[in-house]
């Protein structure tokens, strides 16, 4: 295991980031839509209100009052309810505490002198957020040189899981300025955050970042997926899953699934809510990632009201004023603006509908790559032959468990185990 992560701690990662500032559960949806489209991670925590404004509160109340993370998926789920499409104005007024799916194991509340690879241990294991106190006692100062971690000798022999059962219990408290963290300000760290760093420090972590996602065992198998045909709102019955991602397939005559597309909370991310979520309830599958023809009648789709800023009709962007519009493929904003596509053909230009792929034989440092370039939280793997036929997905905790994967497992095929192993040590 690379000594990048055993030596630097959190706080290393909090340089620059700007301080919370809470979404309360009593918001409405429409304020949300807002909140996520400015939002660099595509999502929101969202908490519920201080019982008393202005007291001391301590780290275990403020853990306690986050409910959930709230995403774009999530939303266009709720405004696609018939309900919602009945009433439009009402859906939007609608608190979020009624949309947000409660977890309140999304977030951590942690010291700023955690290690870095015990953060990493949370993160893999379904923390998507961590709460930093940004503490005045924090001088940014990492560990790099530290034999000694709160009393416990650090061993580069360990693995992820032993160095977590050997910490303290209080790893998350804050050890020596609990009293003066609790009235600083706090910062989120998210796991685009945490690949950001790591993506920084790939010399270090050698050979890792140029192993292949199959070598490493990074491929997750257990996607989720709908056929083509099927209804596009059977994607929101389904059990919650991470990534937030359904692969919308095509199978052909051999048994082998194609992708065209996806519904996720990354490509709905910029839509516009108020037309997916009608697309969502009225289209298939495959007529949602795409798209319908423009020439559809006007008996099969309704007029709908959406927000209309000067040159961009979206939702997120803040819009106040409403104008009704013909439903197009062009007006959801996820769609291309080509013409009516076959769906057994991926050659056309389709823009931000197309899904994020790559193939088994990427290496990790591409697929990384590729994440924060896109400001995706995943990505589609397809087989090495072919650019559609889907074998598996990559996503956060994928190359978290990957990065902290021991060095032993991970051996490439062609070389000895000896071999290898002088190879790294040398």
């Amino acid at each position: 295991m690379a000594s990048v992560l055993l030596y630097h701690v959190i706080g290393d990662l909090t340089v620059g980031k700007p301080e919370l500032v809470e979404f309360n559960e009593g918001e409405t949806v429409e304020s949300a839509i807002r909140a996520i489209g400015e939002s660099p991670e595509g999502s929101i925590p969202i908490w519920k209100k201080r019982s008393h404004v202005g007291a001391i509160e301590s780290s275990d109340m403020r853990q306690q009052r986050f409910v959930g993370i709230l995403n774009s998926f999530d939303i266009v789920a709720f405004l696609a309810k018939n309900e919602c499409l009945e009433d439009q104005d009402k859906a939007l007024k609608t608190p979020v505490s009624e949309v947000v799916v409660p977890n309140n194991s999304l977030l951590r509340l942690v010291d700023p002198g955690t290690r870095l690879i015990d953060s990493l241990d949370m993160m893999k294991h379904g923390v998507k957020r961590l709460l930093v106190p940004k503490s005045v006692a924090w001088k940014g100062m990492s560990k790099r040189f530290s034999m000694i971690y709160y009393g416990k000798w650090l061993r580069n022999s360990e693995t992820p899981s032993s160095s977590s059962n050997n910490l303290p219990s209080n790893m998350n408290r804050s050890p020596s300025s609990s009293s003066n963290a609790i009235r600083d300000k706090f910062c989120i760290l998210s796991r685009e955050d945490v690949l950001r760093f790591i993506i920084g420090c790939l010399g270090a972590l050698a050979p890792l970042p140029l192993t292949s996602i199959a070598a490493l065992g990074a491929i997750n198998p257990n996607y989720r997926y709908i056929e083509s045909s099927t209804p596009a709102i059977e994607a929101t019955k389904m059990p919650p899953q991470d990534p937030i991602a359904v692969a919308v397939i095509e199978s052909t005559p051999d048994g082998q699934c194609k992708i065209i597309g996806e519904i996720s909370a990354c490509k709905l991310w910029k839509c516009d809510y108020l037309n997916a979520a009608w697309a969502l309830a009225n289209l298939s599958a495959g007529q949602f990632v795409m798209g319908v023809e423009d020439n559809v009648t006007s008996r099969t789709l309704p007029d709908l009201s959406i927000n209309s800023t000067a040159g961009d009709n979206n939702l997120a962007n803040g819009g106040s004023t409403r104008k009704p519009r013909v439903f197009s493929s062009r007006s959801i904003g996820f769609f291309s603006n080509s013409a009516s596509p076959s769906f057994g053909s991926r050659s056309m230009y389709r823009g931000r509908s197309a899904p994020l792929t790559c193939k088994i034989t990427s290496s990790l440092a591409a697929v990384m790559a590729q994440m924060l370039s896109h400001r995706a939280t995943h990505v589609w793997v397809t087989e090495d032959e072919s650019d559609d036929v889907i074998v598996g997905v990559v996503g956060y905790a994928d190359i978290l468990s990957a990065v902290t994967k021991p060095p032993t497992s991970f051996i490439p095929a062609n070389r000895s185990r000896d071999g290898f192993l002088s190879e790294i040590q040398s």
